[in-house]
């Protein structure tokens, strides 16, 4: 019972600190796939586009990384770049870029810290059970490093165009 209630509390913290549109982006301080050291301070002057999402080689996942990796140029026109999150280590991440021509960098999340930071870890449901595990989030991040969208229903086949029509480009 003890147990149940501080889960409680902590999802109602969780809930209470949701992050919105307006808010500033948390501090990211990752690797991505080649152990290079990533912030959101080196994008700061560019619009970023940060994608969370629950693993490599998966058939969603992968078909929402090509989806973006097929109109990257159209977001780097626009003055977008592109990172996506997961929990996959370094060398998945450079796995499912080769296969994929992927041309934007993958954080390698191992320690869930940035998927927690941005509230993109935490309860789901499959088959009746419930589990943790990583919330498919985009977050669209302002030259200012403000958060300008949240998108939380992620259509992965389609997800660029959820993205643009989201921001009426």
């Amino acid at each position: 019972m003890i147990l149940h209630q501080f889960f409680v509390h902590l999802k109602t913290q969780t809930d209470m600190s949701a992050l919105k549109p307006g808010d500033p982006a948390p501090p990211v301080n990752a690797v991505d796939q080649n152990g290079e050291k990533i912030t959101l301070e080196e994008f700061k002057g560019k619009k970023l586009v940060l994608y969370f999402y629950p693993k490599d080689q998966t058939p969603g996942c992968t078909a929402e990384a090509c989806d973006l990796r097929d109109h990257y140029e159209q977001f780097l026109k626009q003055g977008y770049e592109i990172i996506g999150v997961s929990g996959d280590s370094q060398e998945s991440h450079l796995k499912f870029i080769s296969k994929n021509n992927l041309p934007f960098r993958l954080i390698s999340d191992v320690d869930k810290k940035v998927m927690q930071d941005y509230g993109a870890w935490g309860e789901k449901k499959m088959y009746g059970k419930s589990y943790m595990g990583t919330l498919r989030k985009t977050f669209v991040i302002s030259e200012e490093g403000i958060i300008e969208r949240i998108i939380d229903n992620v259509d992965t086949k389609k997800h660029s165009q959820q993205i643009f029509s989201d921001l009426s480009y």
